[in-house]
């Protein structure tokens, strides 16, 4: 196809399916390959418009991710997510995914420690228990970056 007709051919493509395409960030996932509230979250995520590119991984190398990349006892959940330079551990909600990435703040990532009931991918039936999302800053320090009930 010569490129005018080419550009003639698509000029009628509607524009709002180009933001969606560019709004489509990758996240790359370690996780256990025994853990099912990972696939969980992975698919809310999907739900919400990103790529997930998923890798079960034993969990001793699943670990060493984790300390390397700074994480604690207290900061950890089952599964890290990598996304445009920030860590993403736990049930992280897409939405403040999405939040941390619009106001890109100088930090690690975010985390949602432990796996609370009501979180993307702990869903149980209508039992939710309140939780917070925390900043990771590049020191360590955590603070409240979201909070959901």
């Amino acid at each position: 196809m010569h490129r005018r007709a080419f550009l003639l051919a698509t000029a009628s493509l509607p524009i709002v399916t180009l933001p969606a395409l560019a709004n489509t960030p990758t996240i790359k996932v370690v996780k256990s390959p025994t853990c099912g509230c990972c696939g969980a979250w992975e698919e809310h995520l999907r739900a919400e418009g990103f790529t997930v590119e998923s890798h079960a991984i034993p969990d001793e190398e699943l670990w060493d991710i984790k300390a390397r990349l700074g994480l604690t006892d207290e900061t950890s959940s089952c599964h890290t997510g990598l996304i445009d330079g920030y860590l993403i551990e736990g049930h992280v909600p897409a939405s403040d995914i999405r939040r941390l990435l619009t106001e890109r703040p100088s930090a690690r990532g975010i985390t949602v420690p432990g796996m609370p009931m009501g979180s993307p991918g702990m869903e149980m039936g209508g039992e939710v228990e309140p939780y917070d999302t925390l900043l990771i800053h590049p020191d360590g320090r955590t603070e409240v970056f979201e909070s959901h009930s």
